[in-house]
């Protein structure tokens, strides 16, 4: 105890290792960037073998539109601590505007807003002064109970700039750090989420037919929210639909995850499972993470003007 009087503890926004297959929660210029519209899902059980661990899932439409030179796109993240002790939920709204630099290059620049709901169930929390040593949590507790429930505005902004065969961005997210405490005259602001990445297309074998081409995609994300820091590098291939890939995640302090992921990817569906592997001194206890992902092209009329669609970081 005496110890942990002189330590701070960071956390962070909740994160997808299929960081790609994520595209407008990563950086909210990534909306519209497809030729059709899209609706993506994502969800992640983050080291289950800990009672009370992470459970997280996302949606997401967009699409572009030729009237407003852009995409537009609708978000919905939830995310649960504690077997639902914490909850958080939230909607956004975003428009990126596309900017056609050159024949070969494109810029993407988005904005977003919408609402974050954080709820704590104060009646699963318990106290010291509940204590009876010979029966266990008996008495009431004397502690405050605060705001069960609280809403408050969350805004983001990022770009990307893409060709062919490279696409690199940024955003922020949390732009100007929500108060997140549940108690009146508390301040306990979100850190501001910045992001930065970028990867490559490289051509292993060229062919007319999509089913025998193969490509490498080496990417890096990079992510900093006040104290902490992470690096998420590696690489994936596919061979026609098919992908398979690996990454290595690292923060500041120390070594995270060794992950391994497959997919299939055709025309109008994808699908990813990746599978992280706990290298940290937390192994021992927090052994591995999954995470699911699924999106769905969605037929449209034929556009006036096709929007310059991002090379395929899909996963």
């Amino acid at each position: 105890m005496l110890f942990l009087l002189g330590t701070k503890a960071w956390a962070q926004d909740p994160q997808f290792s299929q960081f790609y297959a994520n595209p407008v929660y990563t950086n909210p210029a990534f909306a519209g960037s497809v030729n059709n519209g899209r609706i993506v899902m994502n969800a992640r059980n983050q080291w289950p073998s800990i009672s009370g661990a992470f459970r997280t899932g996302s949606f997401s439409y967009d699409e572009h539109f030729d009237a407003i030179n852009g995409g537009f796109a609708v978000q919905a993240n939830y995310d649960e601590q504690g077997v639902g002790t914490l909850r958080t939920t939230s909607l956004n709204l975003i428009y990126a505007y596309q900017i056609p630099v050159t024949r070969k290059f494109t810029i993407r620049a988005g904005i977003q807003a919408g609402f974050m709901q954080k709820t704590i169930d104060f009646g699963k929390l318990l106290w010291f002064d509940q204590i009876v040593a010979t029966q266990g949590f008996i008495n009431p507790t004397s502690e405050p109970n605060g705001n069960g429930t609280i809403l408050m505005p969350n805004f983001a902004a990022g770009f990307i700039g893409y060709s062919k065969s490279f696409y690199g961005g940024f955003a922020a997210h949390n732009l100007f750090e929500p108060n997140q405490t549940f108690f009146n005259g508390a301040a306990s602001p979100i850190p501001r989420r910045y992001t930065a990445h970028a990867g490559l297309v490289l051509p292993i074998i060229r062919d007319r037919n999509e089913l025998r081409q193969v490509n490498l995609y080496p990417n890096v994300l990079v992510k900093m929210q006040r104290q902490f820091n992470q690096v998420n590098l590696g690489m994936y291939a596919n061979k026609g639909p098919y992908m398979a890939g690996a990454y290595f995640r690292q923060n500041s302090v120390n070594s995270d995850a060794f992950i391994l992921l497959i997919g299939l990817r055709t025309q109008k569906v994808k699908v990813g499972y990746s599978y992280d592997r706990t290298v940290s001194a937390a192994k021992t206890g927090a052994v591995n993470s999954h995470e699911l992902s699924l999106a769905f092209e969605l037929k449209k009329r034929v556009p006036r003007s096709k929007p310059r669609k991002v090379t395929c970081p899909d996963f």
